[in-house]
């Protein structure tokens, strides 16, 4: 092994079994889905069953009215790897003009309901049950009704960001305020909390499906009335809501454009995978239409090197992958975005985004060739024979002079804004609270991020899953439903000349990203982190330490992590750090120093901070499976045996 050895005590064992395995941002989940599969689920059902979960025990990360994306296989076609695509597109109204003309905006805000899509999280979710999962509706929701009617000791952090957005939810938010402020105030961490009106929607979905099969439904055809149901229910209480207007992140009153139409003219879809080959393993991605093509763009550039030029832990290899992550980040925000609409299934034709280029051998070899021994301050994009190259959007170093900080409600000391961004909150100091493992932007500030979950049956069924959107804090809880809408539509532009321009029906190009890996036409490994635009870059690390340097998924978890901030954020208020990279102080001194020397700009995030990791593997040859998660935070855990 030419790496660095990982640390002699890691924080927890690699499980190792033969029945099953899951592993996800939060204990719950995980307990949840391993029930599953205890019970003969199979991965699918469990992953719906955790999802479920997760949308109750982590709302200030994801919920009903968000999105997600996942990577699957299945045992009978292990070689095909799908994408259960649950990105809502921009509803009918989301026009540039409109915001533009009408709205006064320049960007897309990043809390209140114009930057909502349409929900797709749920969809999906019952989508992979009916096509893939054993399980009925009532089965897989049982653990999420259950938590929602009858309580769940709170998390800590839930806490936090509820507590950083107090003010704005008495002063402008007032149906959050009922929701989670009782008795007008935060909760405090462990307090059993309930959500009611959620568990009562989901109770509909049950309801739904049972009559369904009483009518001679079989068990596809139940599942369906069950999707119909959420569009029904969800989509007239969301219209009525929305266009009552309500305190947006640029500080000024709007109201929203989605309608019950948009809500009930979505379904969820699977996709082929976009895959490359990396040293010997095929890694499988999302489209274009999300960011996970930047993280197989980054595996092809390293290609090219020496394994000793790969690992994170090193001067030349952490200056090499932050390098190359610039790049692959550059091209992502030029030439990714939705370009064909939410129906193809076809992630780079001609008329769509070129990964054919993109990823090709002769691309990747034009941009090592850009990697130097300091690190570039610009942002980088790559051309493309034939096509013009789209004309970079501005770039902004802050946002403290665009929007003042007393137009942004609940709005910390210091300028930094709550309710905004994916999502800006700040739950932490300057530098961020240690072990906190959530998002850090380029200040410091710790940041709240998303979720994430993994499961793999003995079967050989896997499925990597990265839940979000629909944030306690992104926008206002809507009455009878019990939860908010997302705010996805904050990373499309309104440039009508950009890949990631808004354009009704088209999905906004997420950050949402999970991974699977195969080996020789098998799975061998589903894995993923929360984080925003650091999905990918802590994901690399964790590959590069895996599959190169020999690490167990629990060592990859465990070892420093870091990611470059030289690249403009996929959120409101779309700020970037030339030169910048986010480091953990475990890289050591000498490290971190070579780092400098380099001309990088660091920002130390604590020895226990970045990333939120989770994975689960299986070997063929043995049917072993295995699963790991992340300590930071002391919330992620796996299970299985």
């Amino acid at each position: 092994m030419t790496f660095v050895p990982p640390s002699p005590h890691p924080t927890r064992p690699d499980l190792r079994g033969t029945f099953g395995m899951a592993a996800s941002t939060h204990w719950l989940a995980t307990a949840s889905a391993q029930s599953v599969l205890e019970r003969g689920g199979t991965a699918f059902d469990a992953a719906v069953a955790g999802a479920f979960v997760l949308h109750v025990v982590e709302p200030h990360l994801n919920g009903p009215g968000g999105d997600m994306t996942a990577v699957l296989a299945t045992a009978d076609e292990p070689a095909r790897p799908r994408v259960l695509m649950g990105q809502g597109p921009a509803p009918a109204g989301a026009t540039v003009a409109h915001y533009r003309d009408v709205e006064g905006l320049d960007l897309v805000p990043g809390s209140g309901a114009l930057a909502a899509a349409v929900p797709g999280a749920v969809d999906a979710w019952l989508l992979l049950l009916r096509d893939h999962g054993t399980w009925t509706v009532a089965d897989v929701l049982e653990p999420a009704i259950g938590y929602a009617r009858d309580g769940h000791p709170v998390l800590a952090s839930v806490c936090r960001t509820i507590e950083g957005v107090t003010a704005l939810f008495r002063e402008h938010w007032p149906t959050s305020a009922e929701r989670w402020l009782p008795g007008g105030r935060a909760p405090q961490p462990g307090d059993l909390v309930t959500n009611p009106e959620l568990a009562a929607v989901l109770a509909r979905l049950v309801e739904a499906e049972a009559d369904a099969a009483a009518a001679g439904a079989d068990r596809a055809a139940a599942v369906d009335a069950a999707r119909a149901a959420w569009r029904t229910v969800v989509g007239r209480a969301v219209e009525d809501f929305v266009r009552v207007p309500h305190r947006h992140a640029d500080g000024r009153d709007h109201a929203g454009v989605l309608t019950a139409a948009d809500v009930a003219g979505f379904e969820a879809s699977f996709e082929d995978a976009v895959t490359v080959e990396f040293r010997g393993y095929t890694v499988a991605k999302t489209g274009a239409w999300g960011q996970g093509p930047a993280l197989l763009s980054a595996l092809r550039l390293l290609d090219g090197f020496d394994d000793d030029r790969l690992d994170p832990s090193t001067e030349l290899g952490a200056h090499t992958v932050l390098e190359a992550l610039k790049l692959a980040l550059a091209d992502r925000d030029t030439w990714f975005g939705d370009s064909l609409g939410a129906s193809s299934g076809d992630p780079g034709g001609d008329d769509g985004v070129p990964l054919d280029v993109l990823l090709s051998q002769e691309y990747a070899a034009a941009r090592r060739a850009l990697i130097g021994d300091r690190a570039s301050h610009d942002v980088r994009p790559g051309d493309v024979p034939g096509r013009p190259t789209p004309a970079a959007p501005p770039l902004r170093t802050s946002y403290a002079t665009d929007v003042p900080a007393a137009a942004l409600p609940g709005a910390p000391t210091g300028g930094a804004a709550a309710g905004v961004g994916e999502p800006t909150v700040v739950v932490g100091a300057t530098p961020p609270l240690d072990g906190d493992g959530l998002e850090t932007d380029a200040t410091g500030a710790t940041r709240g991020d998303t979720c994430h979950l993994d499961v793999v049956d003995r079967w050989g069924n896997m499925i990597s899953a990265t839940p979000s959107g629909g944030w306690l804090q992104s926008s206002p809880t809507v009455p009878g439903l019990g939860f908010a809408l997302g705010t996805r539509l904050q990373m499309t532009w309104l440039d009508e000349a950009s890949p990631s321009a808004l354009v009704p029906g088209r999905r906004p190009r997420t950050t949402l990203t999970p991974t699977l890996v195969l080996r020789d036409g098998e799975p061998v490994l589903a894995c993923g982190s929360p984080g925003g635009d650091q999905q990918d870059q802590w994901q690399l690390a964790f590959l590069l330490r895996v599959l190169v340097g020999g690490y167990t998924p629990q060592e990859a978890i465990d070892a420093p992590a870091l990611h470059t901030t030289s690249a403009p954020g996929s959120f409101w208020p779309r700020t970037w750090t030339p030169g910048g990279a986010v480091v953990e102080d475990r890289l050591g001194a000498d490290v971190l120093a070579g780092l400098v020397e380099r001309g990088h700009v660091l920002t130390l995030a604590g020895d226990w901070a970045l990333g939120r990791l989770s994975a689960v593997t299986r070997d063929p040859a043995t049917g072993v499976l295995g699963a790991a998660a992340n300590p930071r935070g002391a919330q992620g855990y796996a299970a299985g045996r």
